[in-house]
C-alpha cells in the first residue's frame, strides 16, 4: 500500500517504489520464511528456547497438578498435568504469551503516549493480531493501533518505538518530513531501534 497526496504525479509514486523494492522484497521475504512456521516443530520439552522482549528464555517443564506457565531468571517454566500431552503444552504456552502481549503493550501505549498528548491525540486502544508484513498499523477511523503478535518478542525499546510510530500517524497520514521531524523530535534513536527490528528481531523469529 502507497499512501501519497492527490497532488504527487503518478511516474513520482513509481519510481520512488522501484527505489525501495529491494528492502521491500527483503522483508517480505523474511517475514514470509519465518512467520508460518512460528508454532512448527516444537515439542515443548525441556531446553527449547523461547524469544520473549529481546531475550532467549529456556523452557523448563515440571509436572504438576496445578497448571501454568511463567518466567523467572532466564527461563520459561511451565507446570502441566501431563508432561506427554504437546496440544496441551502448545496451548498453556500460547496463552501465555497472549497474555504477556495484552500486558506489555498496554504498558508501553501508558509510557509512550503522554509524549503526544499535547499534540490533541486522543488516546487509542489496542488490538493484537498476525501480520505477515509489518510490525503495527494505525486505524484512524476506529481509533486504534493494531499491533503485531511477534512484537513480543522484541525489546521494550523497540516496541516503543513501533507504537510512538503508530501514535504518529493520528497526526500525520503519511512519511514525509512532518511525521519524521516529529518522530526524530520525541525519539532522535528511532532508526537504531528500527534497525533492529527490520535485521536482528526478524532474523530470529
Amino acid at each position: 500500500m502507497v499512501s501519497a497526496n492527490d497532488d504527487v504525479p503518478i511516474d513520482y509514486i513509481i519510481n520512488f517504489v522501484k527505489g525501495k523494492g529491494t528492502w521491500i522484497l527483503k522483508q517480505l521475504n523474511y517475514f514470509i520464511k519465518t512467520l508460518p512456521e512460528q508454532h512448527s516443530n516444537k515439542e515443548y520439552v525441556n531446553g527449547e528456547s523461547f524469544k520473549y522482549l529481546g531475550k532467549q528464555y529456556r523452557l523448563k517443564v515440571y509436572e504438576s497438578k496445578n497448571e501454568s506457565v511463567k518466567y523467572y531468571r532466564g527461563f520459561i517454566e511451565m507446570y502441566i498435568k501431563d508432561k506427554t500431552d504437546i496440544k496441551r503444552k502448545e496451548t498453556l504456552i500460547q496463552n501465555w504469551f497472549k497474555e504477556r502481549r495484552k500486558i506489555v503493550f498496554q504498558e508501553t501505549l501508558k509510557k509512550v503516549f503522554p509524549l503526544l498528548e499535547k499534540y490533541g491525540i486522543k488516546k487509542p486502544a489496542i488490538d493484537i493480531r498476525m501480520m505477515k508484513a509489518r510490525w503495527g498499523s494505525c486505524v484512524k477511523e476506529k481509533q486504534i493501533i493494531l499491533l503485531n503478535s511477534e512484537l513480543i518478542k522484541a525489546p521494550k525499546y523497540c516496541i516503543q518505538y513501533v507504537i510512538l510510530h503508530e501514535l504518529i500517524h493520528f497526526k500525520y497520514d503519511n512519511h514525509y518530513a512532518d511525521f519524521n521531524e516529529l518522530l526524530t523530535t520525541l525519539m532522535p534513536d528511532w532508526k537504531k531501534r528500527k534497525a533492529v527490528l527490520d535485521d536482528e528481531v526478524v532474523r530470529d523469529l
